[in-house]
């Protein structure tokens, strides 16, 4: 049987409460300039658990009485008194660039300060809807790099392929030529970022491969959170749910396929599909799971003291179908939170590539005058005790889509030999 190959889209959402990757699509919102999107809050549970731990460590490593800023007063003074371009000495900027510097010596690409701009820009992208190239970017060896191109943008279109790293940017308009060694992904964003209309080049690369440079105009993109289809198996009607992220809408549109799949008595088995899912809302994730069990723990957030334990949330509709998982390395965060406690709680079978590996927990705060800080608070554990943090979920059966074959997904081929 040949199948046709479904619109899978890869999409990015950091938000409230969120287990997500610092996996970006880089764009910006039709009218104002958003990126990407961020943590800007905790479940009360972990907003608990936070506050707990800093009762316990009220004896903190850090005692401000002890640091000497007269090193950062006087390099502050010298710039005012001698740089050659006053223009460019913008005192907001200069103390935001301080905090960037202090967020980025933990050596965390999770840890980050975003200033009140950025920030603004970020919450304004909650509707999906913005112009930009069609990258999610994340980090792999410390390196900036491409998680995973949606499909039928831009970056796809070009051939971009995921696990390629970023190695420079290069922007003529904008008189833009970097490389990338040590930027973090809300720099790589600006960079990258655009109206509709306007070229970046990138220079990629895959491990033993040589650079090459791509060149993607920017487009208008919107992407919805979850489609899905019935598809003919050799042993009957699948339902493939094609999940790109734990969004805003995903729970309405949730609900739709939930409702025509039990509407279905035909329907034999389910096909989640969360290839190239980078993450989303930890409470969507948490939820979603819950449908395929009968009660009991989806994930735990192991913390420096106290570790929060996240229970099954809903009814468990889908427990009595059975249920294959596709992931691949673009699937990060939420969505391996999602696979790996299918794999623990019910043996579900894991078919694609290895995932990411995207396993800590970010509070995002909102700081000063519309700032926010995202600091990386604790580890997510799997039902079986086990971390994805770098490691990411090994899959079952190994599979590949083959992009020569337009009309045919591979994948989805040799899950539907599970049904």
């Amino acid at each position: 049987m040949r199948l046709h190959k479904p619109r899978r889209f890869g999409y990015n959402l950091l938000t409230h409460s969120l287990v997500a990757i610092l996996a970006v699509i880089v764009g910006i919102r039709i009218g104002t300039n958003v990126t990407f999107r961020q943590l800007f809050g905790l479940t009360t549970s972990a907003l608990e658990s936070r506050q707990l731990e800093r009762i316990v460590n009220k004896d903190a490593p850090i005692a401000q009485e002890n640091v000497d800023f007269s090193l950062f007063w006087e390099t502050w003074n010298r710039l005012e008194r001698d740089y050659y371009d006053v223009s460019k000495l913008d005192a907001n900027k200069m103390v935001y660039g301080a905090i960037q510097g202090m967020t980025n010596a933990v050596e965390d690409p999770y840890t980050l300060f975003l200033p009140p701009e950025t920030k603004k820009r970020l919450d304004e992208d909650l509707q999906g809807e913005f112009s930009g190239v069609g990258i999610q970017l994340g980090y792999m060896d410390g390196q900036l790099a491409v998680i995973a191109p949606l499909k039928d943008h831009p970056a796809e279109s070009a051939g971009v392929r995921p696990g390629e790293y970023i190695l420079g940017i290069k922007d003529q308009t904008q008189n833009i030529d970097v490389e990338t060694i040590g930027m973090t992904a809300e720099e790589a964003v600006n960079l990258i970022r655009g109206k509709d209309g306007t070229t970046v080049t990138l220079t990629l690369a895959q491990k033993g491969e040589d650079p090459r440079d791509i060149s993607l105009t920017r487009e208008t993109i919107e992407i919805p959170s979850l489609e899905w289809e019935f598809i003919d198996g050799p042993n009957g009607k699948v339902a493939h749910l094609i999940l790109s992220r734990f969004g805003d809408k995903t729970l309405t549109e949730w609900e739709e396929a939930v409702t025509a799949i039990r509407q279905d008595p035909s329907v034999k088995g389910i096909l989640l599909d969360m290839r190239s899912n980078p993450g989303g809302y930890l409470e969507a994730g948490i939820d979603i799971a819950s449908e395929f069990v009968d009660g009991g723990l989806i994930v735990s957030q192991q913390g420096r003291v106290a570790t929060q334990n996240y229970p099954a949330t809903r009814k468990g509709r889908l427990q009595d179908y059975p249920v294959v998982i596709l992931v691949n390395k673009g699937s990060a965060s939420a969505s391996e939170i999602v696979a790996g406690a299918l794999r623990d709680r019910r043996g579900a079978l894991l078919v694609g590539e290895q995932t990411f590996g995207k396993g800590t927990v970010q509070d995002a705060q909102k700081i000063g005058d519309g700032a926010g800080l995202n600091i990386t608070i604790a580890r997510w554990l799997l039902p079986s005790g086990s971390s994805i943090q770098d490691t990411g979920l090994p899959v079952d059966i190994e599979a590949v889509d083959n992009l020569e074959t337009t009309e045919v997904d591979e994948v989805i081929e040799r899950s539907l030999q599970e049904f």
